[in-house]
């Protein structure tokens, strides 16, 4: 097995405490928000061997194993990070893997530069995500009732949002979501401007309840993803729960530490609070207008101990192993790749012990036993 470097992303939005606090080094100011473990182009780990995504280049069914190339091609199919959200993210949505494939094609086709500002689609495939809270964790998270929504709205006493209440009392409620987002994405800016300043200030105002929308408001002061956000379900998970993000779903994660996995793609249509482009007409053809309670997650337990986050694809299966002082030796040998995740204690895979943060990769089929003390993240395919 291969011990990993990462490479930390310093994107404006991360903490500058959660990660060093994790690895135990010192802060060096600056914002550190994920922590990538994995085979992605854009910052792939590296091993005593070489880079990860070079050794799979050169050997895909000798590190990935025959089960993973067939069912996903000669590439590591999923992305694990560790995410330190200091400052609220951009309000987006994941294309599902039809829409990925045909928004590529047309982007390639119309010579459109892979790394332009206004790319949509920078790969042909779909982003479904998974979050862990390892710290206490807020978020946004699909489409609230509508009713809900325009009594959260209509406590603001703000006069220019009274259209968008009417709206959200409409039915059927899918296509009162549709309109309301499509109107915000679509108003005047300086209208929008006005209304999103009034509406920051009664929330701030107000607090409890509003109190999150007036820290939105404060990173993004006049963006519409103000009051989108406030068409979404908040969520807070406790450490050891998690949220599984599918195709369409609209979400924000707003503060906290958790590890994150995800297939390897980089697609995201924005919806708002970014100053990045937002292309309106694909995001309203990719969002699932669904008023649903978010589903939290929590792992359910194996015969082995193995505790496991059960979503439905297959290109990720995310578990954690809590292994008290004194746990017999578990054997985690499996036909497809992994990565080995070490968040507390000083747990041992093979013959390399891992502290808080470090990571190894184990190819296809090698023998794997998990020993020591501490709390271990596993990241697998089910192929």
């Amino acid at each position: 097995m291969d011990r990993l470097v990462n490479t930390v992303r310093p994107y404006a939005w991360g903490s500058t405490t959660a990660i060093p606090e994790l690895l135990g080094v010192e802060p060096s100011g600056e914002p550190q928000a994920e922590l990538w473990m994995g085979a992605h182009p854009g910052a792939p780990s590296r091993t005593e061997r070489g880079p990860l995504n070079a050794l799979i280049d050169a050997d895909p069914v000798g590190e990935l194993g025959e089960r993973s190339v067939a069912a996903f091609g000669p590439r590591l199919p999923f992305l694990l990070k560790v995410l330190a959200a200091g400052a609220p993210l951009s309000l987006q949505a994941h294309p599902d893997l039809a829409q990925a494939r045909a928004g590529h094609a047309a982007e390639e086709a119309a010579g459109i530069p892979v790394d332009a500002p206004h790319r949509t689609y920078k790969d042909a495939n779909h982003k479904p995500e998974l979050i862990c809270a390892l710290t206490p964790f807020d978020g946004l998270c699909g489409f609230r009732a509508p009713a809900e929504t325009a009594d959260l709205i209509a406590g603001l006493g703000v006069d220019s949002l009274k259209p968008y209440v009417d709206l959200l009392h409409a039915h059927p409620e899918e296509a009162a979501l549709r309109e309301v987002m499509t109107a915000l994405l679509t108003a005047d800016p300086e209208e929008m401007a006005h209304t999103v300043t009034e509406a920051a200030a009664a929330a701030d105002r107000l607090g409890g309840d509003y109190a999150p929308y007036a820290t939105l408001a404060h990173h993004f002061p006049n963006d519409p993803g103000v009051i989108a956000a406030m068409l979404l379900n908040r969520v807070t998970l406790q450490p050891g729960e998690a949220l599984y993000l599918g195709a369409g779903v609209p979400h924000a994660y707003l503060s906290g530490l958790g590890v994150e996995i995800m297939a390897n793609s980089d697609n995201v249509l924005r919806c708002g609070l970014t100053p990045k482009h937002i292309d309106v007409p694909e995001l309203l053809r990719v969002v699932r207008f669904e008023p649903a309670d978010p589903a939290v997650l929590r792992p359910e337990a194996s015969p082995s101990g193995e505790e496991v986050y059960d979503t439905p694809i297959d290109e990720f299966r995310l578990s954690r192993l809590v292994r008290p002082e004194g746990a017999a030796p578990t054997d985690l040998t499996t036909p497809t790749p992994q990565i080995l995740l070490a968040v507390a204690g000083r747990p041992k895979a093979g013959e390399v012990t891992l502290a808080a943060g470090e990571s190894v990769f184990v190819p296809a089929g090698e023998k794997t036993e998990l020993t020591g003390t501490g709390t271990v993240f596993r990241a697998t395919v089910v192929a």
